[in-house]
């Protein structure tokens, strides 16, 4: 295992698996990302608009690097149905290296 701090998990809840699976192969087509998982089967409880909400969502697990993330969220916020989209980025702080190096391979462009 290794330390590699360039290395992010970034959280985002979606509406529904239609949505979440469009908005996956989008960061992952863009490079924005290496992989997303989508985690049905989630229920959300949580304060909107001075009311406590309680609604079914599908969890995405974004892998990227911090480098991308601006653009992540970005593109997230724009395909996003949420007025206010999840959006939370952590740092990956160990990891096998060769998975963490086939994370920024992924997310590398071709400029």
């Amino acid at each position: 295992m290794t330390t590699d701090t360039d290395c992010r998990l970034v959280f985002c809840t979606c509406p529904d698996q239609e949505t979440a699976a469009r908005i996956a192969e989008r960061l992952v087509g863009d490079r924005l990302a290496a992989c997303v998982n989508l985690l049905p089967g989630l229920t959300s409880i949580y304060r909107w608009q001075g009311e406590v909400q309680r609604e079914a969502e599908v969890l995405l697990l974004i892998k990227t690097v911090a480098a991308r993330v601006p653009a992540l969220s970005e593109t997230l916020r724009g395909l996003h149905p949420y007025e206010l989209p999840e959006i939370i980025a952590l740092p990956i702080t160990d990891g096998l290296p060769d998975y963490l190096t086939w994370m920024t391979t992924c997310t590398q462009t071709d400029d």
